[in-house]
């Protein structure tokens, strides 16, 4: 019978990702046609929303100079920078707040406390403490996911299901053992869900991180463009930022199929 549900539902797959496709090309579409819309200059809003010919335009120029791909590779590499360290730092510290009682104890109200304020609100004390190099763009978005992080990743630890953790038990596993090989597994999909949030939270930090006195970068790009009120240039910006985070989601997402296939087989 699973064999029968599994060959139906590969069937299905083909014809699913028609279905998704389709969709996909209308949502564009009407998603174009409304630009087109609210771009016309007999609207009000053609002041505020540049068309979509006018978008491509100024990404043509940019990609003719060379500039777009500067902007795109310093961006994309204090994202990418400041997610990792990030993830390295929040990893084992989530594991050991839902691990271990005492240091779960004396590091949650801080927690509890720094997840009520804005990641924005950091960026004075950053520019007096770092400057306004490189190294305090990534101490802002550093701060923006490690903190989503680790709430996600610590929610996951304690979670676990407690019927696994007494089995192992039972069959006399050390505490090392179950770690390893209980509580790690039971929460890699919350990890990946954390890497999600993290990305996210490091791409909506990007700009105002970019602030920070950036010469180069997306986020300088759309803040310099909007002083000369260059709209088809700002809506390239957030356009670009967009599709980096598909395409970040995307990468997780393709990862995360292969590191937890075995929670579906399990399911099935």
């Amino acid at each position: 019978m699973r064999k029968k549900h599994r060959i139906a539902k590969q069937q299905r797959s083909p014809r699913e990702m028609w279905i998704n496709l389709l969709y996909t090309l209308v949502s564009v579409a009407v998603a174009l046609l409304l630009w087109r819309i609210v771009s016309d200059p007999a609207m009000k809003s053609a002041k505020v929303f540049a068309s979509p010919a006018e978008v491509l335009a100024a990404f043509a120029a940019k990609v003719e100079t060379g500039k777009i791909w500067e902007h795109l590779g310093y961006s994309v590499g204090r994202v990418v920078t400041g997610f990792l360290l990030a993830f390295v730092a929040a990893v084992p510290f989530a594991f050991l707040m839902g691990w271990y009682e005492p240091f779960r104890r004396f590091f949650q109200p801080w927690i509890s406390f720094l997840k009520c304020i804005p990641p924005l609100s950091f960026i004075p004390l950053v520019i007096v403490g770092a400057g306004v190099g490189e190294s305090a763009k990534i101490i802002v978005i550093f701060i923006a996911a490690f903190l989503v992080m680790v709430i996600t990743i610590y929610g996951g630890v304690v979670n676990v299901d407690n019927t696994l953790i007494k089995a192992a038990k039972v069959l006399d596993s050390s505490d090392s053992t179950i770690f390893f090989k209980v509580v790690v597994p039971a929460s890699t999909p919350y990890i990946f869900t954390a890497i999600r949030l993290g990305l996210s939270s490091s791409l909506t930090t990007l700009i105002a991180a970019e602030l920070t006195g950036a010469q180069v970068g997306l986020g300088q790009m759309i803040q310099e463009a909007s002083n000369y009120f260059n709209m088809d240039v700002v809506l390239m910006g957030i356009i670009l930022i967009g599709l980096v985070g598909i395409t970040f989601e995307k990468v997780v997402t393709f990862f995360e199929r292969r590191l937890t296939a075995w929670q579906e087989i399990r399911q099935k």
